[in-house]
């Protein structure tokens, strides 16, 4: 994106892959929830989609892309599907240019066929982001025996040729193109290193590795998909998961609750080394984990109400009663990395870019003081209550007979809508504080299929989101926040968020040239977003937490993303 990539055209393998790793055994994941299909591509499969058909985290076992990422890079891509790529300064076109020796796993070639078949296919039938890839696409078309080109409108930005770079190829011989938009357990033919094994609906999917797996030699892929077989478990509790792990029927197990890594491995496999605990430190910005507003409820669209409550929740109470004082309050989006606001004041590049929307933004978060106030501990900072009550005041509303009212007698009452125990313990301190002040917070916990449909259709006065951070932010903020998502079912715009000059942000970021204009869009975004008070940050770690079974072998070095599950390997094959 910006800059030239860390690795030359004749490098042998990434940096943070075992080349000499000997391939075999297995590895056994375990998840919480349910799965009702094989096709991540559609609205109804969107969240319902077993693991490892297009898995960023477990790797992409079934489908692949024309290029792929660098883990130790912010922004560089590497060839896969596409052997060679072709463009022009001005990135008015890419031109991919597919490796000869790509195959679909039932041994037919990938073809540039393939290719504009997937494009129209998911414009057509498929899910946000994929549905719009097409619109900065002025035309697609096949050169040459092996090669497809896109070129582009003046809607497209810098970030453009990576986001079509990025996108899943699907066979245009082995895909039903009057059907694709439905759910369905049946078997498809991809080009990944995996076929499916065996599938238990809801329950379990087995992967087994293709023997003729075309691109195992490829240097993207050398020190990947190691495992014979790879089995992913559902579970309905986490607490039933972590039980699983504890007996071995479950390989790894990331760990995201600091008490629970603190108390909950006294087992006598952790005990006599059996169970390995590594704590990994990845170089990511923090991101932002919190008590997401939905603005479309005419409740939250004042600001100041959003404001005010936000300011309730005593994060040093539950940082030490619940959570034994190992999290940081979280700040910004960005925090703990060149790109965020937080400790950062705007530069004359980053006020030049606000332009008028710097006169709306705190001046605070303009000068990169501005932070969540911190109470004395007590659940009951009479002082930070007080104030909110206040910002309360100037949105129209008094505390009447120990009830926040508006000027028609109209009580402030909302519900949170929660998954799972932690999200609810999180959520009952909330309601506690709140209820000081005479706000009604009510907390509904759902199960796993009824917290993904309500999050499809933004059906929800609160909800608790985890929004991750990169340093290489782009498109994919517009499914976030950008206006064109606020009424897309399936976006990621949980907080209904319609902003010109988020809008604005968000193109700049994509079509900055330099790193100093980069990190002037992207600190410039960062102050909008926090300055808009649509999430009430909660906390994060800036650790990842595993704990492993010891046959579970990993490489040496972890890169700029953290730790990578799939480039791992079972120990027992050495």
């Amino acid at each position: 994106m910006h800059g030239e990539p860390a690795l030359g055209a004749d490098f042998k393998h990434f940096p943070y892959v075992n080349p000499a790793v000997k391939k075999g055994g297995k590895i056994n994941y375990g998840v919480v929830g349910t799965f009702d299909s094989l096709n991540s591509f559609v609205l109804k499969g969107m969240r319902t989609t077993a693991r490892g058909v297009w898995d960023p985290e477990y790797g992409n076992l079934l489908y692949e892309s024309l290029m792929t990422r660098s883990s130790d890079e912010p922004f560089s891509l590497y060839g896969l599907l596409a052997e060679t790529v072709e463009w022009d300064e001005d990135r008015t076109f890419i031109q991919f240019n597919l490796n000869p020796k790509a195959r679909w796993q039932d041994g037919k070639p990938v073809t540039p066929e393939d290719v504009i078949f997937s494009f129209n296919l998911l414009q057509e039938k498929g899910r946000p982001p994929y549905n719009r890839r097409l619109t900065v696409v002025d035309k697609m078309e096949k050169v040459g025996e092996h090669s497809v080109r896109f070129t582009f409108n003046d809607k497209a930005n810098r970030e453009t040729p990576l986001i079509i770079a990025m996108s899943p190829i699907l066979p245009r011989h082995a895909t039903d193109a009057s059907t694709f938009e439905q759910t369905s357990l049946k078997i498809p033919v991809g080009s990944g290193p995996y076929k499916i094994k065996s599938i238990k609906a809801g329950e379990k999917i087995t992967w087994e590795r293709d023997p003729n797996y075309w691109g195992k030699d490829i240097p993207a892929k050398v020190g990947f998909d190691n495992y014979d077989e790879i089995s992913v478990t559902y579970f309905l509790q986490d607490s039933t998961l972590f039980e699983a792990f504890k007996k071995g029927d479950v390989d790894v197990y990331p760990e995201g609750d600091s008490g629970h890594w603190t108390r909950a491995y006294d087992f006598p496999a952790a005990q006599n080394g059996d169970v390995v605990k590594e704590v990994f430190q990845p170089g990511l910005p923090s991101g932002m984990l919190g008590f997401v507003f939905n603005t479309r409820r005419p409740l939250f669209a004042d600001e100041k109400v959003r404001e005010a409550i936000s300011l309730a929740f005593d994060f040093e109470w539950a940082n030490k009663n619940l959570y034994g004082g190992a999290f940081k309050r979280s700040q910004s989006y960005w925090q703990n990395s060149a790109l965020g606001a937080f400790g950062n004041a705007a530069d004359e590049r980053e006020l030049a870019l606000l332009g008028a929307a710097r006169d709306r933004i705190d001046p605070a978060i303009l000068a990169g003081t501005y932070a969540m106030p911190v109470s004395d501990g007590s659940g009951a900072d009479r002082k930070i209550l007080r104030e909110a009550v206040t910002l309360l005041k100037t949105a129209g509303y008094t505390i009447n007979g120990r009830k926040m009212v508006d000027a028609s007698g109209k009580p402030l009452a909302f519900e949170v809508m929660t998954q799972n125990e932690s999200q609810e313990k999180m959520a009952i301190a909330y309601q506690r504080a709140l209820a000081l002040i005479g706000i009604d917070m009510s907390i509904r916990t759902v199960d796993d299929a009824q917290y993904q449909a309500r999050s499809n259709s933004f059906d929800y006065d609160m909800i608790i989101k985890a929004y991750t951070s990169s340093l290489s932010p782009g498109a994919e903020q517009v499914n976030r926040w950008g206006s064109s998502s606020r009424d897309a079912q399936g976006s990621f715009n949980y907080a209904g968020v319609a902003d010109p000059d988020i809008d604005r942000m968000i193109d700049a970021l994509s079509n900055a040239r330099s790193i100093e204009d980069f990190r002037a869009a992207v600190r410039a975004y960062d102050r909008l977003l926090v300055d808009g008070h649509y999430v009430v940050p909660l906390y994060h770690i800036g650790e990842q937490w595993v704990a492993r079974w010891k046959h579970i072998g990993r490489p040496e070095t972890s890169p700029l993303y953290g730790y990578q599950l799939p480039v791992w390997w079972d120990a027992r094959a050495q």
